[in-house]
């Protein structure tokens, strides 16, 4: 038998009494937590979440979303969870290393396997928008990005997005061009 230590406990009360369960479903999502919280920065970065998306109402003490800001969310975040990844060898959704996860997980629980590996795949976090990147847009004119071959309105929105100090989208052939 396979000995299973928990991180999480769910405590409900029950006719009175309270109950502390060992959760294993909170523990089986920490290593995909991550999927969540860099949709999240990436809303608030790119401004498709805002502060002004929020509400508190005295009621239940909690924060609540607008809807629409909810719907652009939701739409991000199943965006990030259909972006393909390398697992054993293929190219992958995020759901489909989730299940593959869970059912590593089930043999592992249920003595058929001896080991579980919820480090690969890696979450590939890089940013398109590094802060040498801004600085050599900043000190980029018109003239050098006409000779780079950077047309007018990618220069402008490049020192226009370069100049904010928030994240923005870089194409890697304009990348290439700038470096």
């Amino acid at each position: 038998m396979v000995k299973t230590w928990f991180i999480h406990f769910a405590t409900t009360r029950h006719r009175g009494r309270i109950q502390t369960k060992q959760s294993l479903v909170y523990d089986l999502q920490e290593p995909f937590r991550w999927l969540g919280d860099v949709t999240t920065i990436e809303a608030f970065e790119s401004g498709a979440l805002d502060m002004k998306d929020f509400y508190f109402t005295g009621d239940d003490y909690r924060y609540h979303i607008e809807i629409e800001a909810k719907r652009s969310f939701l739409q991000l975040l199943k965006d990030r969870f259909n972006s393909g990844v390398m697992h054993n060898g293929k190219t992958c959704k995020w759901d489909t290393v989730i299940l593959s996860k869970t059912q590593e997980l089930a043999r592992l629980l249920l003595g058929k396997s001896r080991q579980i590996d919820f480090i690969e795949p890696r979450p590939s976090l890089q940013r398109s928008d590094t802060q040498e990147l801004h600085n050599r847009i900043l000190e980029l004119t018109q003239t050098e990005a006409q000779k780079l071959g950077i047309g007018r309105s990618t220069f402008h929105y490049l020192r226009k997005n370069a100049g904010n100090h928030e994240s923005f989208k870089v194409y890697q052939r304009v990348a290439n061009r700038l470096c």
